[in-house]
């Protein structure tokens, strides 16, 4: 039994002086600290100067294209895409996946996220990657069928779930074809009937760029969220991911499908200069996550900036201030994602898994600290995280991942140029 203390704070609330009491993978009481002798607890982690979180979930990630990072700067997203990333990653050996996903979940953990939603090939290695390093992992088999890309193979998607399913405790996989226009309407009809029948996530990028809803339109006279309706997936169990020129009657047809929308407020900024109608998406009920997207293009598996960057972007681009607030963007980050993965978690509530963060506070950005959740979201920084916990366990701390038994540093000194 584990007990963290400091100043717990979720987007319900702020709680200073609280000790959450950690017991076989969840949370089993919040308390004030004062209380915290009542508790046969073995360890205490944090105290004056630190803040819990609940755990981030990164819904959106490439963890793999960390081996990528820097290349294809500056362009946008189709020339990204056909010129730097896809021939790269057609050079592929599965076990250089396995290291690199393994180094971008590194990196995410370490960042305070707890729970990864992967896309990506040979999502074997990356399932295998994530055991390694104790991150909850939702991964999916990266399929397309409407370009020739022998590492998107459906059929694979389809084995990579039924061998996964009740595998690991921390591994879920999911179904993941690869966008609206690289997939047929007749495999997204297959995949959703798959889906159906084991009651599977499905995980797919919608309208992320204009050329992808140019060519569904062209396709079948459709817009990507029409195509995704008359394939049969458009539903709560579809994670759609940057949506950013989805159109006014999209997003109406969007919000009311239950479908969830993962917003990755940087990626879409570098490479496409623009970022979804994510306000109009929540004001209309949609349940919005985050997700840092890759290494490339973003830079950093860091849930601090990519919250940062969402409240700040999604001002920007609506000329409001009063839209996207710390609150509302902390949301996102923890229960919107657990929301999409149909996890419990994202909040400090008994009975709610014990994926947990907690950050040493004791700088001077956090001070005053009248305000915790704009210092969550405007003042904190990945490298302000001291330990991070995924369901009950100790998976990082102080620089040090302890399932792997290496500490960043040393991973750092693995994958350098020789």
């Amino acid at each position: 039994m584990f007990a963290l203390i400091g100043t717990a704070v979720d987007c319900g609330s702020a709680r200073k002086n609280i000790a959450v009491i950690v017991e076989n993978g969840f949370i089993r009481d919040v308390i004030p600290r004062k209380r915290v002798g009542e508790y046969a607890v073995d360890e205490v982690y944090g105290g004056d100067g630190y803040i819990i979180l609940p755990g981030l979930v990164n819904a959106h990630t490439h963890t793999a294209m960390s081996k990528f990072r820097g290349l294809g700067e500056d362009v946008p997203i189709e020339r990204w895409l056909s010129d730097v990333i896809w021939p790269a990653e057609l050079e592929w050996e599965p076990g250089d996946v396995r290291r690199w996903a393994l180094l971008g979940m590194a990196e995410a953990l370490a960042n305070g996220s707890t729970t990864i939603n992967d896309h990506y090939f040979f999502a074997d290695e990356i399932a295998k990657a994530a055991q390694e390093v104790g991150i909850r992992a939702f991964i999916g088999q990266t399929v397309m069928d409407t370009i020739d890309f022998p590492i998107a193979a459906p059929e694979e998607g389809f084995r990579f779930f039924k061998d996964w399913v009740g595998k690991d405790e921390l591994v879920t996989p999911t179904l993941a074809p690869h966008a609206t226009n690289t997939v047929s309407l007749e495999l997204m009809r297959e995949i959703g009937e798959f889906a159906r029948g084991r009651n599977a996530l499905i995980h797919v990028h919608l309208s992320q760029s204009m050329g992808e809803v140019l060519e569904v339109k062209r396709r079948y006279g459709l817009s990507p969220v029409e195509y995704l309706k008359r394939a049969g997936v458009l539903g709560d169990n579809l994670i759609g991911v940057h949506g950013i020129y989805l159109s006014d009657s999209e997003v109406s047809l969007y919000a009311k499908s239950g479908a969830a929308l993962v917003h990755c407020s940087l990626s879409m900024a570098k490479l496409e200069g623009r970022i979804a109608p994510i306000i109009e998406l929540f004001e209309r009920g949609t349940n919005i996550a985050l997700g840092n997207d890759s290494p490339n293009p973003v830079g950093l598996m860091d849930m601090f900036t990519e919250m940062r960057f969402a409240a700040v972007l999604n001002k920007v681009w609506r000329r409001r201030t009063d839209v996207a607030s710390a609150r509302e963007v902390f949301r996102w980050a923890t229960v919107g994602g657990a929301k999409a993965l149909g996890l419990r978690a994202g909040l400090i509530k008994p009975g709610y898994l014990a994926d947990l963060v907690l950050i040493n506070a004791r700088k001077a950005q956090f001070l005053p600290g009248e305000n915790p959740h704009s210092h969550v979201v405007y003042s904190a920084r990945g490298s302000d995280v001291e330990l991070v916990m995924v369901n009950g366990e100790i998976v990082y701390r102080n620089g040090l991942f302890t399932k792997l038994g290496k500490r960043m540093e040393e991973l750092w000194a693995e994958f350098r140029p020789s």
